[in-house]
């Protein structure tokens, strides 16, 4: 039965309408694979030896295992936003006269194939085989192993269940925070008691039939949870939600523009997909934080430019690169009516307006890091507002692939998503700002690179009725193209 799912599986990948056309990306994304993996086997064999010089009064394994709760809960993070469930098979199997519990066996085993449950083996296998060599103990090595791949397993089948429903996942990334939080500002070391858990189940092999027992755990929740839901009937049927009116008039000060206004946020609130892109764009608000707390940046500063656009450009970067393919379940019905383009653009660029002003109010409490940096925050906002957001309209225009509102977008899945064109229009949005502040800073001063760089969105938003007829030009040039896209299944 497994050799026919597998059979399945196959055709299902090489009759699909986008796999020729999709197997140049699906080389580059294998490829991508072994580079993070060999990435990964390099960091593994050396992390003991790291570990060793840098803090060389403590024993590596006390060390990673202080940490390893850290790793764990970034993975489950990860996982939720990049790993993708195959939950969407089982409906052709439902009506063949097959035993439920294969299929759902079937199911659960092939998330064990996951690339995230293989990433930590090429951490974790050459640093327990440094430990050997180093003379570790080898049970105690050996068993401290599986059961961090018991864990690793366990996280596999916890984001099976955080995945169907987002309030798992608000709990998952606010403990993550908050224990980032204690341990970054010295409030309390988590890392201790868990670490003291780690290094009790390395001393004693024994122990390591608890993460055993929990993945076995896992899986037979998983197992009934599937199993209580796999009903053709709950398949089939369409679920029938009351949709609750929200009063958006205050919106009608915006104009013509209005209707589209308030489509886009309805959209945002009632689709899983948008807002999937909400919460990670709220996540850009704390890019700033990888730049502005290290010392070797503070001597870059077109590298603090470049944090600075993704601080308040996190929608924009996020929701706007995927301008019009929001609208492709009824561009159709859309692009019947009697409505001009132009509004339809515009609409969406007061989209990103608005929200990179409001990462800008958000972005306040960069002022801890000096009013230089918070000005340079601010004059990327500017430059976010003027220019990059007709950028990204620009580069809405020859982004034709379909979005499906209510999936979410997973890595390493819809690889028809994958295009270079739009890899190509998202270096001026990097490239740019990073010129604009750093050529006017290296031969006057620091202000000078600022003022340069803010202006440069001031004069996009003087110019804003020329750029947008100009990007109205080459929507209404593709348009039926993009129908035509967006009617391929």
């Amino acid at each position: 039965m497994i050799k026919n799912f597998l059979n399945f599986e196959w055709k299902q990948f090489s009759r699909s309408s986008y796999f020729q056309k999709g197997i140049g990306i699906k080389i580059l994304l294998a490829l991508a694979v072994l580079y993070f993996g060999g990435i990964a086997l390099l960091v593994g064999a050396g992390l003991f030896f790291i570990l060793k010089k840098a803090i060389p009064e403590t024993d590596p394994i006390i060390l990673v295992n202080n940490f390893l709760i850290f790793w764990f809960i970034f993975d489950l993070v990860l996982r939720f936003f990049m790993q993708q469930l195959p939950v969407m098979n089982v409906k052709p199997l439902m009506i063949v006269p097959v035993k439920r519990s294969t299929i759902i066996n079937y199911l659960l085993g092939k998330t064990a194939l996951s690339f995230f449950n293989f990433l930590p083996l090429f951490i974790f296998v050459p640093f327990s085989i440094v430990l050997l060599v180093q003379g570790y103990p080898v049970l105690n090595v050996v068993c401290w192993f599986f059961a961090l791949l018991f864990l690793v397993l366990s996280n596999n089948f916890i984001n099976f269940l955080i995945n169907k429903s987002n309030t798992y996942f608000y709990v998952l990334i606010s403990v993550l925070a908050i224990f980032i939080g204690l341990e970054f500002f010295n409030i309390y070391k988590v890392s201790a008691p868990i670490g003291v858990a780690f290094n009790t189940l390395y001393n004693n092999p024994i122990l390591s039939i608890i993460p055993l027992v929990l993945m076995v755990a896992l899986y037979a929740v998983n197992f009934n949870f599937i199993k209580k839901e796999f009903y053709l009937d709950d398949a089939v049927s369409k679920k029938i939600k009351e949709v609750n009116a929200t009063d958006l008039s205050w919106m009608d000060r915006f104009g013509s523009v209005a209707v589209f206004l308030k489509n886009d946020v309805k959209l945002i609130y009632r689709n899983a997909r948008p807002r999937q892109v909400m919460m990670m764009s709220f996540l850009f608000l704390f890019y700033g934080l990888i730049f502005y707390t290290q010392e070797t940046y503070k001597n870059m500063p077109a590298f603090l430019a470049f944090a600075s656009i993704f601080v308040t450009g996190g929608f924009l970067l996020t929701f706007g690169q995927l301008v019009p393919s929001w609208d492709s379940e009824y561009y159709k019905m859309l692009m019947s009516q009697n409505i001009p383009y132009k509004k339809y653009l515009e609409s969406k660029w007061y989209l990103m307006v608005v929200a990179v002003a409001v990462s800008f109010v958000l972005s306040t409490p960069y002022i801890y890091f000096g009013w230089k940096i918070y000005g340079m925050i601010a004059a990327g906002a500017l430059f976010n507002i003027g220019l990059n957001s007709f950028i990204t309209l620009f580069g809405g225009a020859l982004n034709r692939v379909p979005i499906e509102l209510n999936v979410k977008a997973k890595a390493f899945s819809n690889t028809n998503g994958f295009n270079p064109t739009q890899m190509l229009i998202a270096l001026p949005k990097m490239v740019l700002p990073m010129l604009l502040f750093y050529v006017p800073y290296k031969f006057i001063s620091f202000e000078a690179g600022l003022i340069i760089l803010g202006l440069s969105g001031v004069l996009g938003i003087v110019f804003k009725g020329f750029f947008l007829n100009k990007i109205e030009q080459l929507y209404q040039k593709g348009k039926y193209k993009t129908l035509a896209a967006y009617n391929e299944k």
